[in-house]
């Protein structure tokens, strides 16, 4: 199975990432795709991964980060795509105005360029969204006229805000966060109305860490995924090889993964 999202340059992971790769592999994870967050997290993964076998990475800017956002910060990220061949989509990129850690203007600006940069360089988009909907949707419609290549990473909203994006021609990812027996209901029911081919499974790791883990680790971790994987299959009443089965195809689709 793979991993669409893993913070790969958290502490966590990064150190002693030789040993997380085979604790993921043993656990049934053969691939996962690392998420940048910034200008410099995207060349760390850049040259992180050259030589580290089924990772593969975005490359971005995080609405977090977009105070960081210069003039310069499209042409930094078009030049590591061109000399990153494993690096699959712009990302991660969106509007977060419930922390608003980098001012709405900022965050705004910095997702145009890097949705024209992602035309430029015909790959998905890797989206990020909180208590923006309306406004994120908006700025794709200006800069569509079809369907968007891209995923909503770390869906965690209802079966209402799932069609809106789903119109819009967007693959949904789909986390831990779906275990949580308090926050998580929304997504419970929402996850029941995802097209097959647009469903993907990520860990969000060392981040969202499933509520229903037995014992509960303090850190969430790639090798955690089977056990999302097995309560999505059981809320979709499928069998868990089926899920993983559509869930990888629609990853290698959506990224070009071989």
């Amino acid at each position: 199975m793979i991993d669409i999202g893993v913070n790969l340059t958290h502490p966590s992971l990064l150190t002693n990432v030789e040993q997380n790769i085979l604790d993921w592999q043993e656990a049934g994870v053969s691939n996962i795709i690392a998420i940048a967050s910034n200008i410099e997290e995207s060349e760390q993964l850049s040259s992180l991964i050259q030589k580290l076998k089924g990772i593969h990475t975005t490359l971005g800017c995080h609405p977090h980060h977009a105070d960081s956002w210069t003039h310069e910060s499209k042409g930094q990220l078009l030049a590591l795509f061109k000399t990153c061949a494993k690096a699959v989509a712009i990302g991660e990129t969106g509007l977060d105005f419930n922390r608003n850690y980098s001012s709405q203007e900022n965050q705004i600006r910095a997702f145009n360029e890097q949705i024209n940069l992602a035309q430029e360089v015909n790959l998905p988009l890797y989206l990020h969204e909180r208590d923006a909907e309306d406004t994120l949707i908006s700025i794709l419609n200006t800069h569509f006229d079809h369907e968007i290549n891209g995923v909503l990473h770390c869906f965690t909203a209802d079966k209402n805000t799932l069609k809106r994006y789903l119109d819009l021609g967007l693959y949904i990812g789909v986390t831990g966060w779906v275990c949580d027996e308090r926050r998580g209901q929304d997504l419970q029911e929402a996850i029941k109305y995802i097209p097959q081919d647009r469903i993907l499974i990520e860990t969000d790791a060392p981040y969202l860490l499933p509520r229903t883990l037995r014992p509960r680790p303090k850190k969430n971790h790639p090798k955690f995924l089977p056990h999302i994987a097995e309560q999505i299959a059981l809320i979709l009443n499928i069998q868990e090889k089926e899920l993983i089965r559509m869930s990888r195809s629609n990853t290698e689709r959506l990224f070009c993964l071989n």
